[in-house]
Order: C-alpha cells, then sequence, then structure tokens
C-alpha cells in the first residue's frame, strides 16, 4: 500500500531581519531561514543569481508564490513543455527550504503553552485536569508539549470543564 507523503509548502511569511525570514510551513512550525548562511554554504559568487540575495534591499521583495518563497525582481530563464525559453522569478523549492532551515525561536504561543500555564497557575496536576476534562494525562502532556493537534470541542471541554476558564477565541 502507497503512503501518503506530504511535501513541504510554505504557508506564510512570518517575519523577516536583514537576510533572516521566518516561515510558516504546511505541518504548523514556523521556522527561520538564513540566507547570509545559505548563500555562503552554497559557495555563491558574483557570477551566481543568487549573489544578488545579499543585498537586503533585492532580497526583501521575496514574496509567497506557489507555496515557496519567490523574488520577482530576478529573473531566470526555463524551457516550458514546448521547449520554449521563459523568464520566471527566481524560487527555490519549499522541500529544499524546510531541509534548510532551522526550527524557529520566534515565540508563538500555542494552545498547548496556554493551558500549561493556566493549569500551573490553578495548582492542578495533568492528571486532575485529565479527570476533570474527561480526557487523560496522556492526552494532556501531548496537547501541552504540542505533540498533538486538538479538536476544539476538546479544547473548550479542557478550558471549561477542567480549568473552570471561559475559552474565547479571537481572529484579527
Amino acid at each position: 500500500m502507497r503512503k501518503n507523503v506530504k511535501l513541504p509548502r510554505i504557508l506564510k511569511i512570518e517575519q523577516m531581519e536583514g537576510l533572516r525570514v521566518y516561515v510558516m510551513f504546511n505541518n504548523g512550525e514556523t521556522r527561520l531561514l538564513d540566507f547570509n548562511q545559505i548563500l555562503t554554504r552554497w559557495g555563491v559568487d558574483v557570477n551566481d543569481i543568487e549573489y544578488q540575495l545579499f543585498d537586503v534591499s533585492v532580497f526583501q521583495q521575496v514574496t509567497l508564490r506557489n507555496q515557496t518563497l519567490s523574488w520577482p525582481n530576478l529573473s531566470t530563464r526555463l524551457l516550458d513543455e514546448s521547449g520554449d525559453e521563459v523568464d520566471t522569478p527566481y524560487e527555490i523549492g519549499p522541500d529544499v527550504l524546510y531541509h534548510l532551515s532551522e526550527p524557529s525561536d520566534l515565540v508563538v504561543d500555542t494552545f498547548g503553552d496556554m493551558v500549561r500555564r493556566a493549569r500551573i497557575k490553578a495548582g492542578m496536576t495533568q492528571d486532575e485536569l485529565a479527570q476533570k476534562a474527561g480526557t487523560s494525562r496522556f492526552y494532556i502532556s501531548r496537547f501541552e508539549n504540542n505533540k498533538s493537534d486538538i479538536e476544539l470541542s476538546t479544547l473548550r471541554r479542557i478550558v471549561e470543564s477542567g480549568l473552570g476558564k471561559k475559552l474565547q477565541l479571537q481572529i484579527t
């Protein structure tokens, strides 16, 4: 039987600092791409198209296209299906970018982190919270450590029944 392989894709450019860019991948991770390190590791020199990316003003024109990073200000010539040369923006495949990236230290407060802080503030153990919320300590532990996704109804049960708090979600 064939396994469903999920290829990494970039969903969002979160933040940029010089030649460093934080991106969100389709697995929910925010990861750091340090292009100064990447381009140096690749041995990019003056004759390479990538050399222009060392210029911060050129680099920061990056956009999201086809779920990867794209520089419309840098043009490359590729062959299309009919064999004709076409100009396309410079892009690096998202699978390559994922492998070149590092887990981010960008602070992204997760639901698991919020529940852990609220549980500790309430002076409860994971067992006590699980019992009140009608779930297992194992599930609470996996959720608090961001090892498991959660359904909204389960999150509501943990927050409202387990912690005695009100759950409010806000999209801004």
